[in-house]
């Protein structure tokens, strides 16, 4: 039976970079996938979800329904009304106005909570970043102990074999056990 079977060598971390996974920004991947008709779409409801486009709208109905009224009950002005008040002003209010003004305030609302999930998409993603290359370091610290112990090893005079050998019979310390301190 072999010894490296129990303990077996870690991986080096050239190894290690060989076989992981590259890093993925799906930011930049989810960009670069839209169609042109998605990028439309995207590019709409940036600017119709804006405070800007909501009072616009609501500019443009209180001019609307104002000249409308006024066209209507005011004849001495000469204006011709669009849609004679009452009705235009009636349908309008009571569903068109709110449908109008709700949609925008909804899109601002999508696009702060989509602008939100970026942000944090985009600090997860650092922070990933981060931790792969503190792990990085951490294994690079490893290898290196490695390298020192099994040179010390060999100057000792002692094959990796026989300290595995060693390791076997007399067991790895256990770590989870508290030391027991010495009483004065």
């Amino acid at each position: 039976m072999s010894l490296h079977a129990h303990l077996p060598t870690p991986p080096s971390l050239a190894e290690i970079r060989r076989h992981r996974a590259p890093v993925r920004d799906v930011n930049k991947e989810h960009t670069e996938a839209l169609s042109g008709m998605d990028r439309l779409a995207v590019l709409i409801t940036e600017r119709v979800g804006t405070m800007g486009f909501f009072f616009l709208i609501f500019l443009w109905t209180v001019v609307w329904c104002g000249y409308n009224v006024l066209a209507s009950e005011v004849p001495r002005l000469g204006w011709p009304a669009f849609d004679p008040f009452p009705a235009f002003v009636a349908y309008l209010l009571m569903s068109n106005v709110i449908q109008i003004l709700l949609m925008p305030l909804i899109m601002v609302g999508q696009n702060v909570q989509g602008r939100h999930a970026e942000l944090r998409a985009q600090n997860d993603f650092e922070v990933n970043i981060k931790a792969e290359q503190e792990i990085e370091v951490i294994l690079r610290h490893l290898e290196f102990q490695n390298a020192i112990l099994i040179t010390m090893l060999e100057k000792l005079g002692v094959s990796r074999e026989e300290a595995l050998r060693t390791i076997q019979e007399h067991g790895l310390p256990d770590t989870a056990q508290p030391r027991s301190s010495p009483r004065p």
